[in-house]
């Protein structure tokens, strides 16, 4: 672990450069716990993949003193490891929806049903939110599934779409460009201002397949 500074009012502390599980626990722990601690002239604390962004009044604290508390961590403390979510998310894979199935069934030589099965089977591990709110990007996705982005990005991508894009698959809460391969959509609201994310940074997530006629039914609900 590495404490930098990062201009006059933040810093970042830098876990091992690798997206993995294990990074991923150690950038969750440190979290949580100063989450829980609400330490005076903490700002905000932006986690990422392998490292956190916290941003401080430099009146109410300076870098150094928040430093020292950071080291004097100890995330193996049982206080300090946070409870695991399991969020289900259904997913239709109807091809009206799945705007990229095609595609990647024959990039990667694999039938449709073949991609459902394996993005149906595996749990998730919700690494960090960004992009645009409520964004997840997903950790755990299936090696036969990884394919690069798109060449040219899509100029809108509907909301609720769910896409695969190297390593990672994840959902677009709001209607934005993109350039994932979107193989389903979800009906479910992932992000609504002025309310509780259906996701956190550090939970899990099973997507689970609908059909065409019950995404209809379920969509129209959340209208």
């Amino acid at each position: 672990m590495e404490i930098k500074q990062f201009g006059e009012r933040a810093l970042i502390i830098q876990f091992e450069n690798i997206i993995s599980e294990k990074v991923h626990q150690k950038v969750k722990a440190y979290y949580q716990y100063l989450s829980n601690r609400h330490l005076e002239g903490i700002t905000s604390l932006i986690p990422a993949y392998t490292s956190i962004t916290i941003q401080f009044d430099d009146d109410l604290i300076n870098f150094f003193s928040l430093s020292e508390i950071i080291q004097s961590i100890d995330i193996h403390q049982k206080e300090n490891q946070p409870l695991q979510r399991i969020v289900e998310i259904p997913v239709c894979y109807d091809a009206s929806l799945g705007l990229d199935l095609e595609v990647v069934s024959q990039q990667l030589d694999i039938s449709i049903d073949e991609i459902i099965e394996l993005h149906t089977s595996n749990l998730y591990t919700v690494y960090m939110l960004g992009f645009s709110p409520g964004f997840m990007y997903l950790g755990g996705l299936d090696s036969r599934l990884f394919i690069p982005r798109k060449s040219t990005p899509r100029l809108k991508i509907p909301t609720g779409a769910v896409g695969l894009a190297d390593q990672q698959t994840g959902i677009y809460p709001q209607a934005t460009p993109g350039g994932w391969q979107i193989i389903g959509q979800t009906p479910l609201s992932i992000f609504e201002v002025n309310q509780p994310p259906k996701v956190k940074m550090g939970d899990k997530v099973k997507f689970e397949a609908i059909d065409l006629s019950t995404f209809q039914q379920l969509n129209q609900n959340n209208v």
